[in-house]
């Protein structure tokens, strides 16, 4: 007969289970009107908000935050939104929800503790931004980093479409602007050579602009030092067309002769710059060179930064169009691709019981955040800014 009421198994140390509980919590969104220059996108559609309001949340909207996509008050205020004028109140919900990243007088109109969700664009960002996060305890959120199921960033991507469908249609208005075009249509007319376009580049930019002027029946020419982004934009288009690795030769020929020049490279910091002043130089008189990535530097030596109220110049009898923010153009189109990505992760967010849960619960989310209570989690970031830095993973909820 055993001494002990209790098994050898039993005595041995236990995996202790704690039941995770999800409550659902309530969200007050506030949305404030775009001041940045040129931005003309707004975060949710009335859909959007109505699906938000229908499951009890709440959203506040500054007056004609909308306007400038096509959204009206009324459209809002029917879709269950409240209306208002002044812009402390929008900010001083708990819940803000920008396209732009917020400016430093508007950081100090928000509560402590507040959950930003917002661009951050690095590239334009100062130290003085992300100290005034961390003054106001501020938990914050980047669309550019926020993942999808498959690893991808869906933000990002949407955007990029946007600018490499743009990309083609408006060299195509360039080409016949009375001013700086030479009335060429941009396809493939019987008995007309088609036009010649050449994209560098084979990222998500550099399939939407294809797809589009194959569309339109262009002859188009992909360069890029990837043959593994060359075959998939290959295999994604599901048909062979003309690619090559970037060699100065080959492209130079091919600069020479096209109608339009699309840049659609990336780097990890500067875009490098792939086409020189030279190869400009020997490109058509009236030809087009529509540079994407002119918000990290550009890949033409040519390049300067525009504007959407005057977009364009000539250099070396060639037109470029240098603008950063293409989708802005298309504000309704990127404000709808904005909100079909943010209005479902804020009702998970929502559903998991608020942000804490929802880290734990979602990756995807989890990379998104760049600041949690006033401590900045992004390593990037850190390093980019030299800043303190800590790893959202050691953080107890």
């Amino acid at each position: 007969m055993s001494l002990t009421p209790f098994t050898k198994q039993q005595l041995l140390p236990q995996e202790e289970k704690l039941e995770v509980s999800r409550q659902r919590s309530d969200l007050f969104i506030g949305i404030p009107k775009e001041t940045s220059y040129q931005e003309r996108r707004i975060c949710l559609t009335p859909d959007a908000v109505n699906s938000l309001t229908a499951h009890g949340h709440r959203v506040m909207i500054e007056s004609e935050a909308g306007e400038s996509s096509s959204y009206s008050d009324k459209e809002y205020s029917d879709a269950g939104a409240e209306i208002t004028m002044d812009t402390k109140k929008v900010f001083s919900c708990p819940v803000i929800l920008k396209v732009e990243p917020p400016t430093e007088k508007e950081i100090e109109m928000m509560k402590h503790e507040t959950l930003l969700i917002s661009a951050i664009q690095l590239k334009t960002q100062k130290k003085e931004y992300f100290e005034a996060l961390a003054a106001k305890k501020i938990t914050a959120m980047a669309f550019e980093f926020i993942k999808d199921e498959d690893g991808s960033y869906p933000a990002v991507k949407l955007l990029s479409e946007i600018a490499g469908t743009a990309s083609v249609l408006i060299a195509a208005e360039l080409m016949i602007n009375q001013k700086i075009g030479k009335g060429l249509l941009l396809g493939n007319i019987t008995g007309v050579p088609p036009t010649e376009v050449v994209i560098i580049g084979a990222g998500t930019v550099a399939e939407f602009a294809a797809r589009t002027a194959i569309g339109l029946g262009a002859n188009v020419k992909v360069f890029d030092n990837s043959i593994t982004k060359l075959r998939r934009l290959q295999n994604n288009l599901n048909q062979r067309i003309f690619t090559s690795t970037i060699q100065e030769k080959s492209l130079l020929k091919a600069l020479m002769r096209c109608d339009v020049a699309i840049g659609a490279m990336r780097g990890k910091n500067r875009t490098p710059i792939i086409v020189s002043e030279t190869m400009v130089e020997h490109m058509k008189r009236g030809a087009v060179i529509m540079d994407v990535c002119i918000d990290t530097g550009g890949c033409f030596e040519t390049s300067e930064i525009t504007t959407h109220e005057k977009p364009t110049f000539v250099k070396n009898n060639v037109v470029h169009y240098c603008v950063p923010n293409i989708p802005s153009r298309y504000s309704k189109t990127a404000s709808m691709s904005l909100s079909n990505i943010i209005s479902p992760f804020l009702l998970q967010m929502a559903e998991n019981g608020g942000l804490e849960s929802s880290i734990r619960c979602n990756n995807g989310f989890k990379n998104g955040i760049y600041f949690y209570h006033g401590l900045l989690t992004n390593k990037s970031i850190a390093d980019w800014f030299s800043l303190p830095y800590t790893d959202i993973n050691f953080i107890t909820f």
